[in-house]
């Protein structure tokens, strides 16, 4: 059964959050979303034991429940001086000050005792990397950068996407993002099976030491506007998301809410 075509009209726009008239204490079945929800949990739990669970399920599991995913557009140089081009969708910000990222890249896939070129290219080069964010117009584009293409093969000509030149890293970044981080290493990390002794994955943190955002993409306060962005996440499977309605949330405040939190709670204990 074929999906029906992409829907240009749509786009991210803000609303209203859930259940806006939610208060301290109050439970989940007190609005009929939230018991709807609940219904659910009726028909019981699948509970999985990890060290049990062919790594090839746990895989499929793992990422079509931790979503949605940002989407890292790593750009690197081999030794050799091959650019490589590759998404990751095990990435995520760490710190803000120094400027971290995180990038998880698998080993398997990789020839035996061989990293991917990715892990690689970052290990062994002395010349940076460039973290670019994907969006709709070219995700067909930043996709066909996943191949598994051969270590001497750039995937720059493959995908169709442009080289721009960085100002701080050897590694071209992607004119088509919006969004660009010039990156050197911070750290490498190996994650080893406990039970095989085996490095199955490579975690990447890098130092961003310049960014480069699109003024279009700019609202008044300097912060990116999701509405023009327009970021692709990565789901489970082989499916993508885009960012449908938005809402604002305020982070509760306990020193302005205080009086209401302690009446909840005393409301709760006497019921």
């Amino acid at each position: 059964m074929s999906s029906p075509p992409f829907d240009r009209s749509l786009g991210s726009k803000y609303t209203g959050t859930p259940n806006p008239a939610w208060s301290w204490c109050q439970k989940i079945d007190s609005t009929p979303g939230g018991r709807k929800w609940m219904e659910g949990e009726k028909q019981g739990w699948e509970t999985i034991a990890t060290a049990e669970e062919d790594p090839k399920k746990l895989y499929a599991l793992m990422i079509s429940g931790i979503v949605p995913r940002p989407i890292a557009l790593v750009s690197t140089i081999s030794e050799e001086g091959i650019e490589n081009l590759a998404p990751f969708s095990w990435f995520g910000m760490i710190s803000n000050w120094p400027p971290v990222v995180a990038v998880s890249c698998l080993n398997h896939g990789a020839a035996p005792g061989r990293l991917k070129d990715t892990s690689n290219n970052v290990k062994n080069s002395k010349g940076g990397f460039v973290i670019s964010i994907i969006s709709e117009p070219f995700v067909e584009l930043a996709n066909a950068s996943s191949i598994d293409a051969p270590p001497e093969v750039s995937e720059w000509s493959l995908s169709g996407l442009t080289k721009v030149p960085s100002i701080h890293v050897k590694a071209s970044r992607v004119k088509e993002s919006a969004f660009s981080m010039e990156c050197e290493l911070y750290q490498t990390t190996p994650i080893v099976d406990p039970s095989s002794g085996e490095t199955t994955t490579t975690l990447i943190l890098a130092h961003v030491k310049y960014i480069h955002v699109r003024k279009d993409m700019l609202n008044q306060r300097g912060t990116i506007d999701i509405t023009k962005f327009k970021p692709i996440s990565r789901l489970g499977d082989n499916s993508y998301g885009r960012v449908g309605d938005a809402f604002k949330l305020a982070r509760p405040s306990w020193a302005a809410d205080e009086g209401k939190i302690q009446e909840a709670i005393k409301r709760v204990s006497e019921d």
